[in-house]
């Protein structure tokens, strides 16, 4: 048993509890108060319904890593960033932002956690046959890769129970080998994963179709957050440690968060194609095409949740392969994956066009 189990099992379940027992009030007053998400367009759910979810999570991962965990190595500093986020999706779940207010909240935690505690990429890692980064590239890099993943986890919220089931496997994934493997600089990031993980059980408990509360933008921005610091202290531990995959931990860090990169990644390009914002909001995320394909909401969650955990198991399996061949594994298979989304869509389009003009 090592010296930090106890307090670890006693942060997740503090994590929970707090979660679990907050979520109903925060139900209570925000119906009180008539904060509720109105359903819209491209929206699934079909009735008044609050965003606040994040605020219990938040309140639940906050209390449990400050009281059990040790919040050295860049932890403390990720707390702060933490807490601006959960500020800028607060007043956006209640009052709206502007894309420009948000991203400039982003950097600010951005900002926090690379310059104050040196939380960043410092290696390719031989990807392109490129190693060490330049000190400039690698603030830029890592402003990049916190700013996409925050992003990728907040778009791919838009069913009951999706961004939280997602990021309790890339959460359970990351926690086990900082566990594992983190060593005096990076164990305490276990920590930062099963505080998570627990705050994230006591919302879900209320957050599966039919949701009587979801998440918002209070609860994607800060678990995007803590996702993208988890991921860069993955790979910069194999390059440190040289547990557990060594060289390939870039290549498993992405197969890990494969689902959330692979949706932002091609509703993004395909907004672009269209000369369109890739901001602008649509109903063509996965979620939304295997909606489409006559799934309902609890299979679909469970359907991108085992796509992730296969994907897992596969960069795992095969890390020995190298970096190389695993991201090209990753980016055949998904662009085979948007072959086949887009073949499906425009034969749902051909049928609803022939039933529309059948019924005229």
């Amino acid at each position: 048993m090592n010296h930090f189990d106890i307090p670890l099992g006693l942060s997740w379940m503090w994590a929970l509890l707090v979660s679990l027992f907050a979520v109903p009030s925060i139900i209570y007053i925000a119906h009180l108060k008539n904060m509720l998400d109105t359903p819209n367009g491209r929206t699934v759910h079909q009735s008044l319904t609050p965003r606040l979810g994040g605020v219990a999570v938040f309140a639940g991962f906050m209390s449990a890593l400050t009281i059990f965990a040790p919040l050295q190595n860049g932890v403390k500093e990720l707390l702060a960033g933490c807490i601006i986020l959960f500020f800028v999706g607060l007043k956006d779940d209640l009052v709206g932002m502007s894309v420009a207010k948000k991203f400039v909240g982003q950097l600010l935690a951005t900002g926090i956690v690379m310059i104050m505690a040196d939380v960043r990429i410092t290696s390719f890692q031989g990807i392109l046959g490129i190693g060490t980064l330049p000190v400039g590239v690698s603030y830029a890099f890592t402003l990049a890769v916190i700013v996409g993943i925050t992003n990728a986890i907040n778009l791919i919220d838009g069913l009951d129970g999706l961004a939280g089931t997602i990021v309790l496997i890339i959460c359970g994934t990351f926690g086990y080998y900082f566990y594992q493997h983190g060593g005096p600089y990076f164990s305490n990031y276990a920590y930062v994963a099963l505080c998570l993980i627990g705050g994230l059980l006591g919302f879900l408990r209320y957050n599966f179709h039919r949701a009587p509360i979801f998440m918002g933008d209070t609860g994607s921005l800060v678990c995007g957050f803590i996702v993208s610091v988890l991921a860069i202290q993955f790979i910069e531990m194999g390059l440190k440690v040289g547990q557990p995959f060594g060289a390939a931990a870039p290549s498993v860090a992405v197969g890990i968060l494969f689902v959330p990169l692979f949706d932002t990644i091609r509703v993004f390009s395909l907004r672009m194609l269209a000369g369109r914002s890739p901001f602008a909001p649509d109903k063509n995320h996965i979620h939304h095409r295997i909606l489409a394909m006559g799934f309902q909401q609890i299979s679909t969650v469970l359907l991108l949740g085992l796509l992730n955990v296969l994907v897992i198991l596969f960069v795992i399996r095969f890390a020995s392969l190298g970096n190389t061949i695993l991201i090209a594994a990753l980016a055949g298979f998904s662009a085979l994956l948007s072959i086949f989304f887009g073949v499906y869509q425009s034969r749902i389009s051909r049928r609803q066009l022939l039933a529309a003009n059948g019924s005229n």
